[in-house]
């Protein structure tokens, strides 16, 4: 069995690896297609936090089902995705239906081995049906249900302005899932294509520069003066989330949904006054999930709007790289697979 290993940061070798072979539990998937993450960037690069080499990358997936123990709802051939955080089930998060923030966390690819090989094996319980998705769009549901998850922490209401700094693949779902919740969204980043991607694309209606000289004047423009009641960080800049705090509203709630290696720096004077609301969001639940593939088949969402790129298993090595340079447009890169 083909597989992918990121042995150090900035190096990539195609390795031998041993085909899974069924076991009490666990479910045997056929990878048809591997979408590319800031994660997986991030560790190319060797500035994704909490991570170790070598290791095979990969977790946005889709793919055949070959087999499953102890999963009765699902049936060989058919064409799945699945929940890439492996919880523990007893801890007190798992306990408080929290899964997603498991104390005892393995997420694929990450802590452990993930997708970029030709045959996966993942426990059973973390299989989600396709219904009636292609694998294009199978290979996006799990970003888009970060940025899900990161809407439904803030509890976006019908009407409020909703700051999403950070226009990549992360940021991009928050947009649409903040929109589809009723959120006037607007769209910060520093990158202009960006910017125009947003609008052109997902017809976000407010795009802020974050380099502007003016950014708190526009935003003040923009809210009627009263500033976004929702802040939702996309970014993972030390920099870009100490300095969106001045751009809450009083009330407002901020989420975390980018990571970064640094302390997170307020004035509590500033942020006390407003009753402000801070909250990190980690990865996503089952019913984020759900309502990812729901809101694609109801037409709410176009996975295709994405996909920038496309590359064959075969020539990932030669062509990661090529994909850190903003000057190539990746939004998200797919890997196909037979």
């Amino acid at each position: 069995m083909n597989t992918l290993v990121c042995t150090t940061p900035g190096q990539f070798d195609y390795q031998q690896g041993v085909k899974p072979t069924p076991a009490p539990g666990r479910a045997i998937i056929k990878i048809k297609r591997i979408g590319i993450c800031g994660t997986d960037l991030h560790a190319f690069e060797g500035t994704q936090p909490f991570f170790n080499y070598p290791r095979i990358l990969g977790h946005e997936l889709a793919g055949e089902l070959v087999e499953a123990d102890g999963a009765p709802d699902f049936s060989p051939g058919e064409i799945v995705t699945f929940i890439p955080y492996f919880n523990c089930g007893t801890c007190i998060a798992c306990r408080s239906g929290k899964p997603n923030c498991c104390a005892h966390l393995q997420v694929s690819g990450v802590h452990i081995d993930g997708g970029m090989v030709e045959y996966l094996s993942v426990p059973s319980y973390s299989l989600v049906h396709g219904d009636g998705l292609g694998v294009d769009a199978l290979a996006l549901v799990e970003p888009l249900a970060i940025g899900a998850h990161g809407v439904r922490r803030a509890a976006v209401q019908p009407g409020e302005f909703v700051l999403v700094v950070g226009a990549g693949p992360i940021g991009l779902g928050i947009m649409e899932f903040a929109r589809i919740a009723g959120g006037n969204v607007i769209a910060m980043d520093i990158n202009e294509s960006r910017l125009a991607f947003c609008q052109d694309k997902l017809k976000v209606p407010y795009t802020v520069n974050a380099l502007s000289p003016d950014v708190a004047e526009q935003l003040r423009t923009i809210t009627n003066g009263d500033m976004p009641t929702v802040v939702i960080d996309a970014t993972g800049s030390q920099k870009a989330i100490n300095s969106s705090f001045q751009f809450m509203a009083h009330g407002a709630r901020y989420v975390l949904v980018g990571l970064q290696k640094g302390d997170v720096c307020v004035s509590h004077p500033e942020f006390h006054k407003r009753e402000g609301t801070l909250m990190s969001s980690r990865n996503a639940t089952r019913q984020d999930f759900e309502h990812v593939i729901s809101s694609m088949k109801q037409g709410l969402v176009d996975p295709t709007t994405y996909i920038t790129h496309r590359v064959a298993f075969g020539q990932v090595r030669d062509t990661f790289a090529s994909w850190l340079d903003p000057a190539n447009g990746v939004i998200k890169a797919i890997v196909e697979l037979n």
